[in-house]
Order: structure tokens, then C-alpha cells, then sequence
């Protein structure tokens, strides 16, 4: 289990949030309606208790999945964030947390969705992480240009613009 409160937010900074209880519940969903809300393969979830989320920063803009819940996603970015469900059913994005590396999937569901080839994914040939070979000046020039909010709360963002 990993510390708490657990933290996370969207990749622009609007939407942060905190979570007091998520337990040990991560899961993977393979089904064609998260494959579609994440622009995805599947989907990483964590089941958290309605009443332990609390939104630090924005709000989620959402949309109406299905007749049994939203999707809850950064108006001003894109990300992904959550899943509500009309019954009390809530859901983050595993990706959207601070530290995503606490929470490894313990169950997959969506099955029929799953991709026929995902078990053989460890055997795709690795190339190394990014920022080397020959488009490292690309990787430079992004990193120098990185809008990205970092893996923690901050007090504002974004930050200021430096002349």
C-alpha cells in the first residue's frame, strides 16, 4: 500500500486532486468503450471510494459514456481522468497519479475487447529510453519547451513565463 494521500492530476496542471483511501484495487479494462476514453489499448484504473476524492485544483469536465456513467477528463488538456459511475462506482486513471509505479494491476476485465496479441507484447523488440540517437536534438528541444506538470502538487500553475 502505498502512502497516503495518494495525488495526481492532469498532464496541463488544471486538474489535480487528492485521494485519502484507494486500497489495493487496480485493474486493467480492456473493453471497446475504455479503449475509446483512453485513446488507448485498455484502460488502468483504480477503484476509489466516492468520498475519498477530493478535487485540489479544477474540476473534471465529463461526458456521458453510457447510460451508467461519465467520463471525467481535463477540459483544457485531454487528460484522461476518472470514471464516475451513477451508482456510487468511481474510478482514476492509474496514469494520472503521482506515482502510477505503486500501483500494479491486480485483476484485468473487458476481455472480449482485450487485443489478441496484448500477452506477447514483453517480446516487442525495446529501443531504449528516449533522448538518444539521432533525434536528440528533438528530445532537447522538447524538454527546454516542456509544459508538463511535474509529479507533484505545486502552488501555482503554470508557472511564469521567463522573459
Amino acid at each position: 500500500m502505498s502512502a497516503l494521500p495518494l495525488t495526481g492530476g492532469c498532464q496541463c496542471g488544471a486538474v489535480r486532486y487528492s485521494i485519502a483511501d484507494a486500497g489495493e484495487n487496480a485493474f486493467l479494462c480492456h473493453c471497446r468503450m475504455c479503449q475509446k476514453a483512453m485513446g488507448n489499448l485498455f484502460s488502468a484504473m483504480i477503484y476509489v471510494p466516492p468520498e475519498a476524492i477530493t478535487w485540489t485544483r479544477g474540476q473534471p469536465a465529463t461526458f456521458r459514456s453510457s447510460g451508467s456513467g461519465q467520463r471525467g477528463f481535463c477540459a483544457a488538456c485531454g487528460t484522461p481522468l476518472c470514471y464516475i459511475g451513477d451508482h456510487g462506482h468511481r474510478t482514476i486513471t492509474i496514469g494520472s497519479l503521482d506515482h502510477p509505479e505503486r500501483h500494479k494491476p491486480k485483476t484485468q476485465d473487458g476481455l472480449q475487447g482485450r487485443m489478441p496479441w496484448f500477452a506477447e507484447l514483453t517480446s516487442v523488440p525495446e529501443e531504449g529510453e528516449t533522448g538518444g540517437g539521432p533525434d536528440v536534438d528533438w528530445v532537447v528541444a522538447i524538454r527546454r519547451s516542456n509544459r508538463q506538470h511535474p509529479d507533484h502538487d505545486t502552488e501555482t500553475w503554470p508557472p511564469e513565463e521567463k522573459p
